[in-house]
């Protein structure tokens, strides 16, 4: 089993607040459980993280689904060293059928999730089970993404980019 994971956030560093965590548990025959928890901005700031001026002006560029979806629940955002904590249970859910835990960029989502588990002290998992999505997505440009549901929504982005890596997987093959 593979997670792809996904991160709104408010910067662009591994600093940076998380404000929501989405993922899938995915294989090649399709996508599984899903995972999606937004996270206090106050919690994430007050772990240590900062705030990047220019990304809380793109967020505000960005359409109103996807912003509503973040600022309309922050009232119901669960702090986050829970969210980490929970995340951690889902990925630990699959033991050693893990393969690994994708995110869209080498030193984006993945770090970021290990900079606040460093900083909350919650362990989520090892290091060598990082994948890069951007990566096999730019390996095989002619597969297309089908997006589907709301664009910058953490859980409909992590959905999307599994199907893709499964869509990559099966023109290319032998890698999932």
């Amino acid at each position: 089993m593979h997670i792809m994971l996904d991160l709104e956030t408010m910067g662009t560093r591994p600093d940076a607040p998380i404000i929501a965590i989405g993922a899938v548990a995915f294989d090649k025959e399709g996508v599984h459980e899903s995972f999606y928890c937004i996270v206090s901005l106050h919690s994430a700031v007050r772990s240590g993280a900062v705030i990047d001026p220019s990304t809380v002006m793109w967020w505000l560029q960005q359409g109103d689904s996807a912003r509503n979806a973040l600022t309309e629940t922050q009232d119901d955002a669960v702090g986050l060293e829970e969210a980490l904590r929970d995340f951690g249970q889902f990925v630990c859910a699959y033991g050693d059928s893990l393969k690994g835990v994708w995110g869209n960029g080498a030193t984006f989502d993945n770090v970021l999730m290990h900079e606040s588990g460093r900083r909350c002290r919650v362990p989520l998992w090892e290091f060598w089970k990082d994948k890069c999505y951007r990566t096999a997505k730019g390996m095989y440009p002619a597969v297309e993404i089908n997006r589907s549901g709301t664009h910058h929504n953490a859980l409909d982005d992590a959905r999307s980019q599994a199907e893709h890596l499964i869509a990559i997987d099966a023109a290319h093959g032998g890698f999932l």
